[in-house]
């Protein structure tokens, strides 16, 4: 336990935030004052629901998923932790690399067998190398779609031939924090597999990462068991009421989905434009580029008022920068401060691409 290293994160001050891959627009003022109306009528010396039912009939609604197969928890990371404790336990926990730090950290942290198998060229689903891990015995495989931190989103016929390889001794856990700005998902498909489950978040599209609401959408079996992991009575009132409030709010958040992808968008192709900048497609909120001077880059755009977040260090990432998308103003200035930090390394290149 001692060996292992906690989950790391470095704030910075800068005024323009775009490294954490969080909605740009904050919740309405009439919503937060709808809430906190709502809030005010609730009794705070009560424990909260021991599961919040009615929000949890309010997505399977919206998903056509039963509701005894929806459990919200506090944040998609603890129903990570949780998924990890019920099939990984004992057992073997498979991911890629890169993806997501907190699947591998709780594996480690949980002493569960790690298989970490390496992405293929431009981060292309190892689909080969991860049927053979999972063939070696029961355990669990996290996979996210659209990938993090990549961006790029695995086909539904990748995806469906990993399920039914797992059949009755590999859970498959999707996670698709980022789903709706890919303006695809995998419900329907993982509920025609026992052995499938599929995992969101309030914190992207809905802009509720300070609220750290997740949900996972499982057959009920793997649902009970799931809440057998979690701590009880740990979604509180004000998650519940501001959750329930964003979900009534389905043109709101397919407007800022749609922002968000217009902006993606943009940034790629101004991106694409800079020379020896490398943008790699994406189907999320943010933009994976490669350059020839990541810290040199990074550094500039530090000074530049700009945070973004380095991925240089992770396997197969070389290179490798993440810019969260912003609004259209944010992405304005990181779009003229990243022209002026690549200025340097290019005419070290020479100009070349």
């Amino acid at each position: 336990m001692k060996a292992l290293a906690p989950y790391h994160f470095t704030p910075h001050p800068e005024p323009i935030k775009l490294d954490q891959n969080e909605s740009p627009d904050d919740v309405p003022e009439l919503i937060k004052v709808r809430v906190m109306q709502q809030l005010a009528g609730v009794a705070w010396n009560r424990y909260p629901e021991l599961s919040p039912a009615k929000l949890e009939g309010k997505l399977a609604a919206k998903h056509e998923w039963p509701t005894a197969g929806v459990v919200v928890a506090n944040g998609s990371n603890t129903l990570i932790q949780a998924l990890t404790i019920v099939a990984g336990l004992g057992r073997k926990v498979i991911t890629v690399a890169p993806t997501f730090a907190v699947y591998a950290a709780q594996a480690r942290l949980l002493e569960a067998r790690l298989i970490e198998v390496p992405l293929g060229a431009d981060f292309a689903l190892p689909s080969s190398a991860l049927l053979s891990a999972m063939a070696g015995g029961p355990g669990v495989l996290f996979l996210a779609n659209p990938a993090a931190p990549t961006g790029n989103l695995y086909s539904a016929a990748q995806v469906e031939e990993l399920i039914a390889a797992g059949a009755d001794q590999t859970l498959v856990v999707i996670d698709e924090a980022y789903a709706e700005f890919a303006g695809a998902d995998l419900v329907k498909l993982v509920a025609r597999y026992p052995n499938a489950v599929i995992l969101r978040t309030f914190s992207k599209a809905f802009g509720l990462a300070g609220a750290r609401v997740g949900y996972a959408l499982a057959h009920a079996e793997v649902a009970q068991e799931v809440r057998k992991a979690l701590l009880p009575f740990s979604v509180n009132p004000w998650q519940v009421a501001v959750a329930s409030a964003l979900l009534d709010e389905e043109d709101l958040v397919s407007a800022r989905v749609q922002h968000v992808k217009d902006e993606r968008a943009r940034i790629v192709a101004a991106l694409a434009a800079m020379p020896g900048v490398r943008p790699f497609p994406s189907e999320a909120n943010f933009v994976l580029f490669r350059t020839s001077d990541p810290a040199g880059v990074y550094e500039r755009l530090l000074a530049a008022g700009i945070v973004i977040r380095r991925q240089d260090h992770l396997p197969g990432a070389a290179g490798c920068l993440r810019v969260s998308v912003g609004t259209s103003s944010e992405n304005d200035a990181f779009i003229t401060a990243c022209r002026s930090a690549v200025e340097p390394q290019s005419l070290v290149n020479g100009g070349a691409r």
